[in-house]
């Protein structure tokens, strides 16, 4: 695993919820990253309580993170070390009432 690998690894797991996304929850820099964000919140997750990480800011992360999870997009939601998808994955989910089972579940 490279170094950059190794960073996302341990972001996503020492963190509850990970956003690798484009800009910072306050200030999104694109629009589905702006949805992810979005879509948390109607979730009743506080923006704080999110690890953002602003993939602008560092390329290796930018490219690293679409090698860790096998996806090619920004952004990425990460609970408890499992990746959930994009924002339309993030948006299907919660239509369904799935994303919110998922926010709330009892950490192990």
């Amino acid at each position: 695993m490279s170094d950059v690998q190794q960073r996302i690894d341990q972001l996503v797991k020492n963190h509850d919820i990970v956003l690798f996304m484009k800009g910072t929850p306050s200030f999104p820099m694109c629009g589905f990253s702006g949805r992810a964000v979005q879509i948390l919140k109607a979730c009743g997750v506080d923006p704080k309580a999110i690890m953002a990480i602003n993939v602008l800011d560092d390329p290796e992360i930018r490219q690293g993170v679409k090698e860790y999870s096998n996806w090619p997009t920004i952004p990425q939601l990460y609970i408890r070390g499992e990746f959930i998808g994009g924002s339309d994955i993030m948006m299907e989910m919660y239509e369904s009432g799935e994303l919110q089972k998922l926010l709330a579940a009892p950490t192990a």
